[in-house]
């Protein structure tokens, strides 16, 4: 399935595979300048032009904000599917730096920041990034979710 909207993916892949206890999660980084490309598409533009093209695409362009975001699916028990979402707001740099992450990472300058992704320490880009976001935010409803369920078996 393809959509501009990474809940649309990842709730059409949660239930195309239909699993109780399911994750599935996508992300994308969204450039305001390009109209929210690569967006769902990144890791194929990713793939194709990489940090290079994408940098060629941007020459000239005065605006340079983007978002990281990630949309994770999860399924219960019952079927029932939720989704959560993280971004991480900044800036795409002038030219790649760093060597660590992956993907657009060395383009990528999180709000707030001076350095990229890339440049960062796995423990420092964790804390702030747009899966850690998502992932954070699941496991809070996931420890809801089963205190309700434990209180309602008392």
């Amino acid at each position: 399935m393809q959509s501009d909207k990474l809940e649309e993916v990842v709730l059409f892949a949660a239930r195309s595979a239909g699993l109780p206890g399911s994750i599935v999660e996508d992300s994308g980084l969204f450039i305001s300048s390009l109209n929210g490309f690569p967006g769902p598409y990144s890791s194929y533009v990713y793939s194709t032009i990489g940090d290079v093209g994408l940098l060629r695409l941007m020459e000239g362009a005065e605006d340079r904000s983007a978002y990281f975001e990630s949309a994770i699916a999860y399924t219960d028990a019952r079927g029932n599917i939720r989704v959560f979402t993280g971004r991480v707001y900044g800036m795409i740099a002038e030219e790649p730096a760093g060597s660590g992450g992956f993907g657009f990472d060395p383009v990528f300058i999180p709000a707030g920041y001076s350095k990229t992704f890339a440049e960062m320490e796995l423990e420092e880009k964790s804390w702030i990034s747009h899966r850690g976001t998502a992932i954070s935010r699941l496991l809070r409803w996931l420890e809801a979710y089963d205190l309700g369920r434990s209180a309602q078996t008392l």
